[in-house]
């Protein structure tokens, strides 16, 4: 059988080229679709909004519908966020350094950078907030072989003492333990459980990122038992902080 259309262009070349332009294709897409968030950008200096990159680059707007009646989402929406860093550049360089002005465990810079995300709480399946108190929450209970850590003492990674597990924040959606609760002198902080360690032995949780009297600057609380995507953020980035800022001699090279 002669597979030839032509005497310079057979079927397995055509379809080669295919193959090619089929794959050219998909990355010019998949690079479109990549830029709906984080965009745009800004010049590193200056601080002017750079171009998008023509039609190659960036997708147009979409719609995004969100469930139980929260408002529609477009992206990209090309409008520069409204964070401001407590921090300044190092030199006036390109790419240089940023270093915290003020208490380095709010900056928002290194360990301690955070996003931008919506004021509202997570939401599970049934539309209801996704992380909530264990106090409030009837339908769940820690485990009887583990350890119900409320009571136990809070310590920094030098041993000193910064408060006491209150509660505990539950996922009710992946049904772990998010936050712990930890009353101070001045109320009550959030910690996120991933970041910290408990000690049956000595019935205390240590959070080696920060010292003990740096415990109570976490972020309070949230009010009315519901912790919004934004104030999860400002948690994790409180106590990420301090594996960088926690003292100055972690901020010195190890070389």
């Amino acid at each position: 059988m002669n597979v030839q259309l032509t005497p310079g262009l057979d079927i397995a070349e055509l379809v080669l080229w295919a193959f090619f332009l089929f794959f050219l294709g998909l990355i010019i897409y998949l690079r479109r679709e990549d830029r709906r968030e984080g965009y745009p950008l800004e010049d590193d200096l200056s601080g002017r909004v750079e171009s998008p990159g023509g039609m190659f680059a960036m997708a147009k707007p979409k719609t995004f519908n969100m469930p139980f009646g929260l408002p529609d989402v477009v992206a990209p929406d090309n409008r520069r966020d409204s964070m401001k860093l407590n921090a300044r550049r190092t030199s006036v360089f390109a790419g240089s350094p940023i270093e915290p002005l003020g208490n380095p465990l709010t900056a928002g810079v290194g360990p301690g950078a955070y996003a931008n995300r919506a004021d509202r709480p997570d939401l599970n399946m049934e539309g209801h907030p996704r992380i909530v108190p264990l106090s409030a929450s009837p339908d769940f209970y820690v485990a009887a072989k583990d350890p119900d850590i409320r009571g136990y003492a809070v310590v920094g990674e030098d041993r000193v003492v910064g408060g006491t597990v209150k509660d505990i924040w539950v996922d009710t959606a992946d049904r772990l333990i998010r936050y712990i609760e930890v009353a101070t002198g001045d109320g009550s902080v959030l910690m996120p459980m991933m970041m910290t360690k408990v000690q049956r032995r000595n019935r205390t949780v240590q959070v080696d990122s920060l010292m003990g009297h740096q415990i109570a600057g976490a972020p309070p609380t949230p009010a009315g038992g519901t912790i919004t995507l934004k104030q999860e953020e400002l948690a994790m980035a409180y106590v990420g902080a301090g594996y960088l800022y926690a003292t100055a001699r972690r901020q010195e090279p190890w070389l």
